[in-house]
Order: structure tokens, then sequence, then C-alpha cells
């Protein structure tokens, strides 16, 4: 048996687990993607790469179609869930992105409010890194390069503006499209749904309502998250598989034009006065500078060690002449 087809035997039978180490294995799988999409900069769709559950994880909720809707409507609960939906695999891999998503909730609100300049700088590094290994894998041409102008300009024009949480607030409606928008990011390798929500202005508030379990907050972006998966994996699908390059250029375009918003949040503080937020820059000594480019090196080093342990070609390794 050759190596690609040992991989997709493995594939195969992850979708539909039998052993506990299969169970084991998926969890921690769930996990790994949960804790990527919590930090802004790190995509959950990478860590399923990485973890050789992709193109499992893409079947399973490509899966959610109008046969589903059939079965269901036909009360065929059986075999909608042991032969339609590899239901087993959701739970198991779900229940590790749950665990992630709430075990790091807390931790990083709290790194929020005390230090948010080197949080934001980790983040800087990560979405840097980021560009780098989602741009290396375009097929540069003319409309590549537009459309990567094209997306950085949009972007970085969007992130200047009032987001959506400063002009609608955090309702439920306003999370559940947040959710919407947000989820798409997770199934792509390169962009993360938390930087997303840090774009719309949600991403504090979310930390904040899965730390206090507020379960409106949360059910409404998870509902949101479910409808958004379901509809838009498949535009994005579509997009990818007939304008992979362009599509992957927008994205990265988009990643560095909201670095905008990275920066402002690294070097400028929040303080509420007569209830209205005021931005006011923060002077930094010599010893937070020195932190600022550490913890910035290390989600650099962090995430170029993730996709090249993916692809063996991330170009910093190959730029070092290492394989």
């Amino acid at each position: 048996m050759s190596t690609t087809q040992h991989d997709e035997h493995i594939m195969r039978d992850l979708s539909k687990p039998k052993t506990l180490w299969e169970y084991v294995r998926l969890f921690f799988s769930g996990f790994a993607m949960g804790a990527a999409d919590v930090v802004p900069g790190v995509s959950g769709g990478t860590m399923a790469f990485i973890l050789g559950i992709y193109e499992t994880l893409i079947d399973a909720i490509k899966s959610f179609n109008l046969q589903a809707v059939k079965l269901a409507v036909g009360m065929k609960f059986g075999e909608l869930l042991n032969d339609h939906i590899p239901i087993r695999f959701l739970i198991a891999l779900g229940m590790g992105i749950l665990t992630a998503v709430f075990t790091l909730a807390a931790l990083l609100e709290g790194a929020l409010d005390s230090s948010p300049t080197l949080v934001f700088a980790f983040f800087a590094g990560l979405i840097v890194a980021s560009i780098i290994a989602v741009g290396a894998k375009v097929k540069w041409s003319v409309g590549a390069v537009v459309a990567l102008i094209l997306g950085a300009v949009v972007a970085f024009v969007i992130v200047g503006m009032d987001s959506l949480g400063d002009q609608f607030g955090h309702t439920p409606p306003v999370l559940f499209v947040s959710g919407m928008i947000a989820i798409c990011a997770m199934i792509l390798p390169g962009i993360s749904g938390s930087f997303i929500l840090l774009i719309l202005g949600q991403y504090d508030f979310v930390l904040g309502a899965v730390k206090d379990r507020d379960l409106v907050s949360i059910i409404s972006v998870g509902l949101g998250a479910v409808l958004g998966i379901v509809i838009f994996s498949r535009i994005l699908s579509w997009l990818l598989k007939h304008y992979e390059n362009v599509t992957i250029a927008v994205l990265v375009g988009f990643m560095a034009g909201s670095l905008r918003l990275i920066v402002h949040r690294m070097l400028n503080a929040v303080t509420e006065v007569d209830g209205q937020q005021i931005w006011s820059s923060i002077e930094l000594d010599g010893g937070m500078i020195a932190m600022v480019i550490v913890l910035g090196i290390i989600g650099f080093v962090l995430v170029t060690l993730i996709d090249h342990a993916q692809s063996r070609s991330n170009p910093v390794f190959r730029l070092l002449g290492r394989s």
C-alpha cells in the first residue's frame, strides 16, 4: 500500500471512529483546532491539515445537504446519523474544539486586560508568518497581485472604520451574523475565525461571554456559525475550486491590510470616559520594546513551524536551506 493510499485509509476510518484511540485522536485534534482558532492569526484549518483530518472535516460539513433534510423530514434518523452524517466524528472533534475554547478563553481575556500590548505583539508575529506561509502557496500572476492589493486596501479601510461591534453593539442578531462570517475562516488554512471576530469588534466580547458562560451570546454566535459553515463552506469550496489563486491572494491581502488593527491595538490603550471609549497611545520603554520583539518572534516562529510541519515547503525554511 502506498503512502497516499495509507493516508486515505486512515482518513476514511476517522470519519467513523471505532476504537478508543481513534476517539482520543479526534478529541485532541479538535482541541488543537479550537486552541488555534481562539488565537487571532492561527487557523484551525491549518491544524486540520497537519493532523490529517481536513478532507474528512470538509466532507462532514458537506453532508449537511438536501439529502440530509429529506432523511430528517422522513424521520429516517438511523440512516441520517449512521450512514449519511459522520456524527461520531463530529461529536468527538466538536468536544475537543469546545473544550479548548472554554479552557483558553478565560486565560486570553485576562491577558488582554493586563498586557494587551504584549498579547497583540504575539498576534502580530502569528499573522505576519501566516501571510508569508499562505502567500507562498499562490501562483503569482497579474490577476493575483491585483487581488492581493484590492484585498489589502479593502481590509485596511474596513479596520479603520467603526467595527460591527462599535456600530451595532453585541446584540444576539449581531453576534449571529458575526458567527456566520467568522466560521468560514476556521475551515480555511491561513486565516482564523478569531481574527475575523477581532476585525468585527466582537473578539473581546465573545471571549468574555465564553468565560462568564453567557449562554445567550454563546448560542447566538454558535447558531450563526452552524448556518455559516453549512452555507459558506460550499461557496468557499466553489471559489477555491475555480479561482483558487485569486481567492487565496485576496485572503493574503486581507490579512496584510488588517495588520493595521493589530498594530493599533498593540500601541494604544482604551479607557472609558463618560461611557465613551477613548484611545490613547502607550509609551513603551526599552524593556517593553524588547518584550514586544521577543513575543512577535515567538509568534512568527510558531506559525512557521506549524506550516512547515504540514507543507514541508515553508518559504522561511527554504530560505534557510532546510527541509
